[in-house]
């Protein structure tokens, strides 16, 4: 039985990792790290409201040390404390959609990036720590560009 954070976040699906699964990487998250996963499991519910109660299909959340790096995850990563977590949510729009739903609303996030086109990110602030609500978009041999925006060209 799956173990609830929220209503309609479910730790497994915050630490589910095919990399993990595949590599024997152990992703299971210490007691700091499941408060923060259930703080960033009550943003989601936020953004599921925001969008309308619609489902998010969550691809990445927690990532053990060994796990971020397999997958080439930045050192810095909000993933590794379990305060973020990368969604699509494809009965709301598209990607740019979200995340520009997401941005103009008043939801506490830290980071926020539109991903390749592919994903949205959402990063949550250290507790104790203020919000940024930094807005970046990144795209294939592009870096990160300020706010939420369509792929330049």
């Amino acid at each position: 039985m799956p173990r609830s954070l929220t209503e309609h976040f479910t730790l497994d699906e915050l630490v589910a990792s095919q990399t993990a699964t595949r590599s024997g990487i152990d992703n299971t998250p210490g007691a700091a790290t499941l408060r923060n996963l259930k703080s960033l499991a009550e943003v989601l519910e936020e953004v599921r409201t925001l969008l309308g109660g619609v489902s998010l299909l969550i691809s990445s959340g927690y990532r053990s040390p060994a796990l971020n790096t397999a997958v080439g995850g930045s050192a810095k990563s909000a993933h590794l404390l379990g305060l973020a977590a990368d969604f699509t949510a494809p009965k709301f729009g598209t990607v740019l959609q979200t995340a520009k739903k997401i941005a103009a609303s008043g939801i506490a996030y830290d980071q926020l990036i539109h991903e390749y086109g592919t994903w949205v990110h959402i990063g949550l602030a250290a507790p104790g720590v203020a919000p940024r609500r930094q807005n970046l978009s990144i795209f294939k041999g592009t870096g990160y560009l300020p706010g939420i925006i369509a792929k330049p060209g």
